[in-house]
């Protein structure tokens, strides 16, 4: 630091905050700390008394806070996402539309390495909102050496953007309900209720919606239908336990369905099956959607919905976070719940 006269001053940054005093209606901060002066700025300053400051004289070797998390930002940011005007060396950057965030996490973990830079970020597959804040950068100290900048640069360039959101496709949506107590009338069909709800909320549509028994060639014939009629995704819902007269798996099977997965470390959810047939995703929805207000479906539907590709590996990953707490009121995706 060193003491400069205002009139001297301009393009320096200021090395603390200068308070602003109006008696009797405020008190606060009038210029902050890292400010960088500029000419506009000389008479406020003397009229707060300030005839010297003491400011930073920044080498060119080295950057403010402000410029160093714009750069930040615009290197980890993936497509149409975007980045406010730093507030205190802090910028946020946003998601421009509903979609579904990835991380590219190895990237992440080498930047949080670099010393005196942060990024920190909402988890991998979060179902984020339009104007959401899903990540926030700045450094720690006021100032930082362009290089290490570049090298943060660098490692973000290496592969995909560190921070991406994948916005959801309105799909066509082909529904199967199995269940001779549902086909028969015995009991209430509660499918749009608890899951035509979670799919129009994501923007896509329920085309067609069929009832059959817990048989194995009718459940084909039905899954068969939805296919013909070019619905991007089937959602099956029951006849997926371990009892003799659920065959919904078996049905799935018949059409020529490869079955990716049936069984996954959810809880609720565990009975969840994955198929997919020339492309077309099938999702075996357990018996729990009707009663748990979160399970796999809330996993498992926004990827879909966001044509991100899931593997085995994937569910098998989910074990690690997919116990559910099962809260006295739910507050998922804003809880550890699949995370």
């Amino acid at each position: 630091m060193k003491k400069v006269r205002v009139e001297n001053a301009v393009g320096m940054v200021l090395a603390h905050d200068i308070t602003r005093i109006v008696p009797g209606k405020f008190k606060g901060v009038g210029f902050k700390k890292g400010h960088v002066v500029r000419e506009e700025d000389i008479p406020a300053l003397l009229q707060l008394g300030k005839e010297h400051l003491y400011a930073l004289n920044l080498p060119q070797s080295r950057m403010h806070e402000d410029e160093a998390a714009l750069r930040i930002a615009r290197a980890i940011s993936g497509p149409r996402l975007r980045w406010t005007t730093p507030s205190e060396g802090k910028s946020n950057i946003i998601s421009p539309t509903d979609g579904l965030l990835k991380i590219n996490a190895a990237a992440l973990t080498r930047i949080n390495k670099l010393d005196h830079i942060i990024v920190s970020t909402l988890k991998n597959n979060f179902p984020c909102r339009q104007d959401q804040i899903v990540a926030a950068t700045r450094i720690i100290p006021l100032t930082i050496a362009r290089k290490k900048i570049a090298r943060l640069e660098a490692i973000a360039a290496q592969g995909p953007a560190v921070i991406r959101v994948l916005p959801y496709r309105p799909l066509k949506v082909g529904a199967v309900v199995t269940g001779s107590e549902i086909h028969k009338g015995l009991i209430k069909d509660e499918f749009d209720k608890y899951v035509g709800r979670k799919v129009r909320r994501y923007g896509s549509r329920i085309v067609k919606k069929i009832q059959v028994p817990d048989d194995t060639a009718q459940i084909a014939r039905a899954v068969t239908d939805l296919i013909n009629l070019r619905c991007e995704l089937i959602i099956t819902t029951g006849g997926l336990s371990v009892d003799p007269d659920d065959v919904t798996r078996q049905g799935v099977r018949q059409v020529g369905a490869d079955i990716i997965v049936y069984g996954a470390p959810i809880l609720p959810g565990a009975m969840f099956l994955y198929a997919r047939h020339q492309g077309t995703p099938i999702l075996g929805l357990p018996a729990c959607v009707y009663y748990h207000p979160s399970t796999i479906f809330d996993l498992v539907l926004p990827r879909v919905l966001a044509g991100d590709e899931i593997t085995r590996n994937d569910i098998a990953a989910l074990g690690q976070g997919g116990l559910c707490l099962n809260c006295e009121k739910c507050q998922f995706p804003v809880c550890p719940f699949g995370k």
